[in-house]
């Protein structure tokens, strides 16, 4: 294309929509002011504005956006301060491997043209300092001409395996300067992403004949599912073997109706795995092992000679500043290669085995993981039933009561939460990859801006976006549900409203437990009752339509599905606050 820009923010436009790039959120920002104006009277509102109410928020967006597209949309930062606000959101989308197009506003690098006072308060030498440790590329651009490079670079980082933010810093002078001569210039995305990174074809054959030898092989999968064509070829794989399958959570990596699906039951299944085989497993050490609270004692879960497939791009992501690589676990077959190439070459090599010959019967293994299987589905539906009385309400039965409403729906749902995603898919008919967009980093703040963000990335498929989100979480970024109410998302927000941070509880509990003093006293700065928050009148101040508090367990239901009908109806948001248990033991979420 032959670019008409008259100014070096105009030329940025045209670049962002070459680049495909849908949305560009943002709280306003003067650094970035000429992007701003660019955007709206040069670019005609393309890529769409998404307009937040904190940096935070708009990053957490485009989190939630690129984890369920695998594409960045940008978020425009003023420099400095709006890039500060922005840094623990950033930080999670690093550790939720999601990609971003970072732009920040950089206050004149000339000093000379520095218009006041905040110009200078806002300045920084080298901007990218603040994040480059959790950004997979960061570099700052003063002139025109370097543009098209530098936004080709970052597309390209961002989008490669394993994915993460990029940060690209824009001159405030270089925006507002006449852009010059307007070259001609092609970068499509296609041609902007790189291949697949293929394993060895050595070592794929050592993991395969491992898994064909093995008496139990079992499946550990996190992030595989991120990519729907490896879970299509990971259920061909169980089929093809009898594999039981554990799904760790960080996307819907195996449907949760299949009967080859144990996820739940790791402690029985890894005593008795002789082949576990990862597939991009975040935490595989920590998964192996369990740590007491006293940090004393170390189990190691797995029997004797038990071998292991490590699958993972974990180490291309590491660095030296943040520790998100988890302890190490050394395997006996590591593949430094993309399950997107491997599951599938997997796939083919097992079948070749199987025709010569190799390999145990299967039929007996298949039987007990499907019956084992059905037990599981049946425990845990009984289990959600006996709380059906439950005051204050427990978790399950809330989980519960949610599905009917959306049984019909094409949904996806969204939390950052472990114990809430557990029970939905214990609960629920989970089936499809895009069904479930897991948010990583564990920065609380996150779970309505992900929310938002994959209802964006489900726009035109008309998808519902269910985000099952806890109240402490909320209550960072309350602003997100002004911007899902402008832009008219069909977001659902089940509140898990304990009234309290119920991690702090536990662990409170815990220490005060060990110390042989009282527990009783783990409220003190942890309960969120004094006052009590009324979450329906602040969804209802920020535009979205709310039910609550619902206190008793037979109003769930009818609250969800009243929520539904008004967020189907009208395109906006809707809050149901629903008041639960505190500390949990029974379902282990605190």
């Amino acid at each position: 294309m032959t670019s008409m820009a008259k100014y070096g923010s105009d030329y940025i436009v045209d670049i962002l929509k070459a680049l495909g790039i849908e949305y560009l959120a943002f709280n306003p920002g003067t650094t970035f002011r000429g992007i701003h104006e660019s955007l709206v009277n040069y670019g005609s509102s393309h890529p769409e504005i998404v307009l937040c109410l904190h940096e935070e928020i708009a990053v957490a967006i485009a989190q939630g956006y690129g984890v369920a597209t695998r594409k960045p949309m940008a978020v425009a930062l003023h420099d400095l301060v709006g890039l500060q606000h922005a840094t623990m959101a950033i930080y999670n989308a690093w550790c939720d491997r999601a990609p971003v197009l970072l732009l920040g506003g950089g206050s004149p690098l000339d000093a000379t043209k520095r218009r006041n006072a905040p110009e200078w308060l806002h300045a920084a030498i080298v901007p990218g300092n603040l994040v480059r440790d959790f950004v997979k590329w960061d570099d700052y651009v003063i002139n025109s001409a370097s543009l098209t490079d530098s936004f080709m670079r970052g597309y390209r980082l961002a989008t490669e395996q394993p994915q993460g933010p990029v940060f690209l810093c824009l001159d405030a002078v270089m925006q507002e300067l006449p852009a010059g001569e307007a070259p001609e210039f092609s970068c499509p995305p296609d041609g902007l992403a790189a291949s697949v990174l293929n394993p060895d074809p050595e070592v794929l054959d050592r993991a395969a004949s491992l898994l064909v030898k093995a008496e139990m092989p079992v499946v550990l999968a996190d992030r595989a599912g991120r990519n729907p064509g490896t879970v299509t070829s990971l259920v061909e794989l169980a089929e093809l073997l009898a594999l039981p399958v554990l799904d760790l959570g960080k996307g819907l990596n195996f449907p949760a109706t299949h009967p080859l699906d144990l996820t739940g039951d790791s402690a029985g299944l890894l005593a008795r795995a002789d082949v576990i085989m990862a597939l991009d497993v975040e935490d595989l050490w920590g998964f192996l092992h369990r740590m007491e609270s006293d940090r004393k004692k170390v189990t190691d879960c797995l029997k004797p000679g038990c071998k292991i497939i490590d699958v993972s791009l974990r180490d291309l992501a590491t660095k030296g500043w943040v520790q998100d690589y988890q302890r190490l676990k050394v395997a006996d077959v590591s593949l430094v290669a993309d399950t997107a190439a491997v599951v599938p070459q997997l796939v083919k090599d097992c079948k070749k085995l199987l025709a010569g010959g190799a390999g145990p019967a299967r039929d007996e293994r298949r039987q007990w993981i499907a019956k084992r299987h059905a037990g599981l589905k049946k425990q845990w539906q009984q289990q959600a039933e006996g709380m059906s009385a439950d005051d204050p309400i427990a978790l399950p039965w809330m989980i519960r009561q949610i599905w009917p409403a959306i049984q019909h729906e094409d949904w996806v749902m969204t939390t950052g939460h472990g114990a809430l995603a557990e029970w939905a898919r214990r609960l629920w008919v989970m089936d499809k990859p895009h069904q479930y967009v897991a948010s990583g980093g564990i920065g609380l703040g996150r779970d309505m801006g992900v929310a938002i963000g994959a209802a964006l990335a489900n726009r035109k498929q008309g998808r519902l976006v269910i985000n099952l989100q806890p109240d402490g979480d909320l209550l960072y970024t309350p602003g997100s549900l002004w911007t899902a109410a402008n832009m008219r998302l069909p977001v659902v927000s089940v509140i898990y409203n304990n009234r309290c941070y119920g991690n702090s509880e536990y662990h409170f509990g815990l220490v005060a437990k060990a110390r042989g003093r009282s527990e009783e006293t783990r409220g003190a700065g942890t309960y969120l009752d004094s006052p009590v928050v009324d979450f329906a009148s602040v969804a209802r101040g920020l535009g979205a339509y709310a039910e609550g508090p619902v206190n008793r367990p037979q109003d769930i239901a009818g609250a969800v599905a009243r929520a539904v009908k008004e967020a189907r109806k009208n395109s906006l948001p809707a809050v149901v606050d629903v008041v639960c248990r505190r500390t949990d033991r029974r379902t282990g979420f605190m």
